[in-house]
Protein backbone atom coordinates (compact mmCIF):
# COMPACT_ATOMS: atom_id res chain seq x y z
CA UNK A 1 0.00 0.00 0.00
CA UNK A 2 1.39 3.36 -1.06
CA UNK A 3 -0.70 5.45 1.33
CA UNK A 4 0.51 7.13 4.51
CA UNK A 5 -1.31 6.85 7.81
CA UNK A 6 -2.95 10.10 8.82
CA UNK A 7 -2.85 11.21 12.44
CA UNK A 8 -5.59 13.61 13.45
CA UNK A 9 -5.91 14.17 17.19
CA UNK A 10 -6.49 10.79 18.80
CA UNK A 11 -7.37 9.14 15.47
CA UNK A 12 -5.08 7.28 13.09
CA UNK A 13 -6.49 6.24 9.73
CA UNK A 14 -6.04 5.80 5.99
CA UNK A 15 -8.17 7.78 3.57
CA UNK A 16 -8.32 8.02 -0.20
CA UNK A 17 -10.79 8.78 -2.99
CA UNK A 18 -13.89 10.93 -3.32
CA UNK A 19 -17.56 10.02 -3.23
CA UNK A 20 -19.82 8.00 -0.96
CA UNK A 21 -17.90 7.19 2.26
CA UNK A 22 -16.98 3.51 2.65
CA UNK A 23 -15.58 2.92 6.14
CA UNK A 24 -13.62 -0.29 6.67
CA UNK A 25 -13.24 -1.93 10.09
CA UNK A 26 -10.52 -4.52 10.69
CA UNK A 27 -10.76 -7.55 12.96
CA UNK A 28 -9.33 -8.43 16.34
CA UNK A 29 -6.19 -10.13 15.02
CA UNK A 30 -6.21 -8.11 11.82
CA UNK A 31 -4.80 -4.79 10.71
CA UNK A 32 -5.26 -2.22 7.98
CA UNK A 33 -3.06 -4.09 5.50
CA UNK A 34 -5.64 -6.90 5.38
CA UNK A 35 -7.73 -4.62 3.17
CA UNK A 36 -5.02 -3.37 0.80
CA UNK A 37 -6.79 -4.68 -2.29
CA UNK A 38 -10.17 -3.26 -1.26
CA UNK A 39 -8.75 0.13 -0.32
CA UNK A 40 -6.79 0.56 -3.55
CA UNK A 41 -9.61 -0.60 -5.81
CA UNK A 42 -12.59 1.29 -4.43
CA UNK A 43 -10.80 4.54 -3.69
CA UNK A 44 -10.34 4.76 -7.47
CA UNK A 45 -13.95 3.84 -8.24
CA UNK A 46 -15.93 6.77 -6.89
CA UNK A 47 -15.88 6.11 -3.15
CA UNK A 48 -14.15 7.83 -0.26
CA UNK A 49 -12.54 4.85 1.46
CA UNK A 50 -11.57 5.35 5.10
CA UNK A 51 -9.90 2.83 7.40
CA UNK A 52 -9.53 3.83 11.05
CA UNK A 53 -7.00 2.01 13.20
CA UNK A 54 -9.22 0.66 15.98
CA UNK A 55 -7.80 1.23 19.51
CA UNK A 56 -8.07 -2.41 20.53
CA UNK A 57 -5.08 -2.36 22.86
CA UNK A 58 -4.99 1.22 24.10
CA UNK A 59 -8.40 1.69 25.70
CA UNK A 60 -8.95 1.31 29.46
CA UNK A 61 -9.79 -2.31 30.15
CA UNK A 62 -13.37 -1.51 31.19
CA UNK A 63 -13.92 0.18 27.81
CA UNK A 64 -12.35 -2.61 25.77
CA UNK A 65 -15.58 -4.02 24.38
CA UNK A 66 -17.84 -4.02 21.32
CA UNK A 67 -20.10 -1.30 22.72
CA UNK A 68 -17.32 1.21 23.35
CA UNK A 69 -15.59 0.45 20.03
CA UNK A 70 -18.92 1.29 18.37
CA UNK A 71 -18.91 4.57 20.29
CA UNK A 72 -15.33 5.17 19.13
CA UNK A 73 -16.56 4.79 15.55
CA UNK A 74 -19.39 7.25 16.19
CA UNK A 75 -16.95 9.83 17.55
CA UNK A 76 -14.62 9.21 14.62
CA UNK A 77 -17.24 9.84 11.91
CA UNK A 78 -18.46 12.89 13.82
CA UNK A 79 -14.88 14.17 13.97
CA UNK A 80 -14.58 13.63 10.22
CA UNK A 81 -17.90 15.40 9.58
CA UNK A 82 -19.43 12.39 7.85
CA UNK A 83 -23.19 11.95 8.15
CA UNK A 84 -24.10 9.05 5.81
CA UNK A 85 -21.78 6.12 5.17
CA UNK A 86 -21.40 2.44 4.29
CA UNK A 87 -19.65 0.15 6.78
CA UNK A 88 -17.52 -2.85 5.81
CA UNK A 89 -16.21 -5.12 8.56
CA UNK A 90 -14.32 -8.39 8.86
CA UNK A 91 -14.66 -10.58 11.95
CA UNK A 92 -14.79 -8.26 15.01
CA UNK A 93 -14.98 -5.31 12.60
CA UNK A 94 -18.26 -6.67 11.28
CA UNK A 95 -19.61 -6.99 14.81
CA UNK A 96 -18.67 -3.39 15.59
CA UNK A 97 -20.37 -2.33 12.35
CA UNK A 98 -23.57 -4.15 13.35
CA UNK A 99 -23.66 -2.73 16.86
CA UNK A 100 -22.94 0.76 15.52
CA UNK A 101 -25.75 0.37 12.98
CA UNK A 102 -28.14 -0.67 15.73
CA UNK A 103 -27.42 2.57 17.61
CA UNK A 104 -27.11 4.84 14.56
CA UNK A 105 -29.68 3.61 12.01
CA UNK A 106 -30.08 7.03 10.40
CA UNK A 107 -26.40 7.32 9.56
CA UNK A 108 -25.45 3.90 8.20
CA UNK A 109 -26.86 3.48 4.68
CA UNK A 110 -25.37 0.06 3.92
CA UNK A 111 -23.40 -2.66 5.63
CA UNK A 112 -20.96 -5.28 4.32
CA UNK A 113 -20.00 -8.26 6.48
CA UNK A 114 -17.29 -10.81 5.81
CA UNK A 115 -16.52 -13.51 8.36
CA UNK A 116 -18.33 -11.37 10.91
CA UNK A 117 -18.84 -12.19 14.55
CA UNK A 118 -22.10 -11.18 16.18
CA UNK A 119 -23.89 -14.51 16.09
CA UNK A 120 -21.28 -17.20 16.63
CA UNK A 121 -17.57 -17.68 16.15
CA UNK A 122 -14.99 -20.32 16.99
CA UNK A 123 -11.91 -18.55 18.33
CA UNK A 124 -8.51 -20.03 19.18
CA UNK A 125 -9.66 -20.65 22.73
CA UNK A 126 -10.32 -18.49 25.74
CA UNK A 127 -7.11 -19.00 27.66
CA UNK A 128 -4.50 -19.57 24.90
CA UNK A 129 -2.64 -22.14 27.03
CA UNK A 130 0.07 -22.65 24.39
CA UNK A 131 0.56 -19.01 23.50
CA UNK A 132 4.33 -19.28 24.04
CA UNK A 133 4.54 -22.15 21.55
CA UNK A 134 5.33 -20.50 18.21
CA UNK A 135 4.56 -23.58 16.12
CA UNK A 136 1.17 -23.96 17.83
CA UNK A 137 0.29 -20.32 17.13
CA UNK A 138 1.54 -20.70 13.57
CA UNK A 139 -0.74 -23.70 13.00
CA UNK A 140 -3.73 -21.94 14.57
CA UNK A 141 -3.12 -18.87 12.43
CA UNK A 142 -2.82 -20.95 9.26
CA UNK A 143 -6.12 -22.64 10.08
CA UNK A 144 -7.88 -19.28 9.72
CA UNK A 145 -7.18 -19.47 5.98
CA UNK A 146 -7.99 -22.08 3.37
CA UNK A 147 -4.54 -21.52 1.88
CA UNK A 148 -2.04 -21.66 4.78
CA UNK A 149 0.49 -19.68 2.76
CA UNK A 150 -1.60 -16.55 3.36
CA UNK A 151 -0.38 -16.78 6.97
CA UNK A 152 3.06 -15.36 6.16
CA UNK A 153 5.77 -15.12 8.79
CA UNK A 154 4.83 -11.48 9.37
CA UNK A 155 1.19 -12.43 9.99
CA UNK A 156 2.16 -15.22 12.39
CA UNK A 157 4.70 -12.99 14.15
CA UNK A 158 2.04 -10.35 14.78
CA UNK A 159 -0.38 -12.88 16.28
CA UNK A 160 2.39 -14.42 18.37
CA UNK A 161 3.46 -11.00 19.69
CA UNK A 162 -0.14 -10.07 20.53
CA UNK A 163 -0.75 -13.25 22.51
CA UNK A 164 2.53 -12.97 24.39
CA UNK A 165 2.09 -9.33 25.32
CA UNK A 166 0.21 -9.30 28.63
CA UNK A 167 -1.53 -6.00 27.94
CA UNK A 168 -2.71 -7.12 24.50
CA UNK A 169 -3.70 -10.59 25.67
CA UNK A 170 -5.90 -9.25 28.47
CA UNK A 171 -7.66 -6.94 26.03
CA UNK A 172 -7.97 -9.65 23.39
CA UNK A 173 -9.76 -11.85 25.90
CA UNK A 174 -11.92 -8.95 27.10
CA UNK A 175 -13.07 -8.20 23.55
CA UNK A 176 -13.70 -11.88 22.82
CA UNK A 177 -15.93 -12.17 25.89
CA UNK A 178 -17.67 -8.92 24.97
CA UNK A 179 -18.44 -10.31 21.52
CA UNK A 180 -20.19 -13.28 23.11
CA UNK A 181 -22.23 -11.00 25.38
CA UNK A 182 -23.31 -8.74 22.52
CA UNK A 183 -25.15 -11.31 20.42
CA UNK A 184 -27.01 -9.53 17.62
CA UNK A 185 -29.61 -12.14 16.66
CA UNK A 186 -32.56 -10.19 18.10
CA UNK A 187 -31.43 -6.92 16.50
CA UNK A 188 -30.78 -8.06 12.94
CA UNK A 189 -34.46 -8.31 11.83
CA UNK A 190 -34.81 -4.58 12.56
CA UNK A 191 -31.92 -3.67 10.25
CA UNK A 192 -33.66 -3.12 6.93
CA UNK A 193 -30.79 -1.32 5.20
CA UNK A 194 -29.07 -2.96 2.20
CA UNK A 195 -26.67 -5.61 3.50
CA UNK A 196 -23.98 -7.58 1.68
CA UNK A 197 -22.49 -10.82 2.99
CA UNK A 198 -19.26 -12.05 1.39
CA UNK A 199 -18.23 -15.36 2.93
CA UNK A 200 -15.54 -17.98 2.54
CA UNK A 201 -17.05 -21.42 1.90
CA UNK A 202 -14.28 -22.92 4.08
CA UNK A 203 -14.43 -20.47 6.98
CA UNK A 204 -13.80 -22.38 10.22
CA UNK A 205 -14.04 -19.34 12.55
CA UNK A 206 -17.46 -18.16 11.44
CA UNK A 207 -18.61 -21.20 9.41
CA UNK A 208 -20.98 -21.08 6.43
CA UNK A 209 -24.03 -21.73 8.62
CA UNK A 210 -23.28 -18.40 10.36
CA UNK A 211 -23.50 -16.65 7.00
CA UNK A 212 -26.79 -18.42 6.31
CA UNK A 213 -28.13 -17.24 9.65
CA UNK A 214 -27.08 -13.66 8.97
CA UNK A 215 -28.77 -13.92 5.56
CA UNK A 216 -31.96 -15.21 7.13
CA UNK A 217 -32.10 -12.58 9.88
CA UNK A 218 -31.10 -9.49 7.85
CA UNK A 219 -34.24 -8.56 5.84
CA UNK A 220 -32.46 -6.88 2.92
CA UNK A 221 -29.33 -9.01 2.58
CA UNK A 222 -27.46 -10.57 -0.31
CA UNK A 223 -25.19 -13.57 0.31
CA UNK A 224 -22.09 -14.17 -1.85
CA UNK A 225 -19.85 -17.23 -1.49
CA UNK A 226 -16.17 -17.58 -2.33
CA UNK A 227 -14.91 -21.15 -2.78
CA UNK A 228 -11.58 -22.38 -1.39
CA UNK A 229 -11.61 -19.50 1.07
CA UNK A 230 -11.40 -19.13 4.84
CA UNK A 231 -12.15 -16.38 7.34
CA UNK A 232 -10.64 -13.42 5.44
CA UNK A 233 -11.88 -13.42 1.82
CA UNK A 234 -10.45 -9.97 1.12
CA UNK A 235 -6.97 -11.40 1.81
CA UNK A 236 -7.27 -14.81 0.15
CA UNK A 237 -9.26 -13.81 -2.93
CA UNK A 238 -9.13 -10.01 -3.21
CA UNK A 239 -10.27 -9.90 -6.86
CA UNK A 240 -13.33 -12.08 -6.22
CA UNK A 241 -14.09 -10.14 -3.06
CA UNK A 242 -13.94 -6.86 -4.94
CA UNK A 243 -16.13 -8.25 -7.73
CA UNK A 244 -18.90 -9.19 -5.29
CA UNK A 245 -18.60 -5.90 -3.43
CA UNK A 246 -18.59 -3.83 -6.61
CA UNK A 247 -21.68 -5.61 -7.97
CA UNK A 248 -23.56 -4.95 -4.75
CA UNK A 249 -22.42 -1.33 -4.53
CA UNK A 250 -23.44 -0.68 -8.13
CA UNK A 251 -26.93 -2.00 -7.44
CA UNK A 252 -27.40 0.04 -4.27
CA UNK A 253 -24.93 2.95 -4.22
CA UNK A 254 -23.77 3.57 -7.76
CA UNK A 255 -21.19 6.40 -7.71
CA UNK A 256 -22.25 9.69 -9.26
CA UNK A 257 -20.26 10.77 -12.28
Amino acid sequence: MKYTLKKDGKYTYLESGEGTPLIILHGLMGNLSNFDGVFDYFSNLGYKVIMPDLPLYTLPLLKTNVKYLSKFLKNFVKHKGIDKYILLGNSLGGHIALYHTKLNPNNVIGIVLTGSSGLYESAMGESYPKRSDYEYIKKKTQNVFYNPEIATKNVVDEVFETLNNRNKLIRTLAIAKSAIRHNMSKDLPNMTLPSCLIWGKNDTVTPPDVAEEFHKLLPNSELNWIDNCGHAPMMEHPKKFNMHLENWLMKNFKPKN
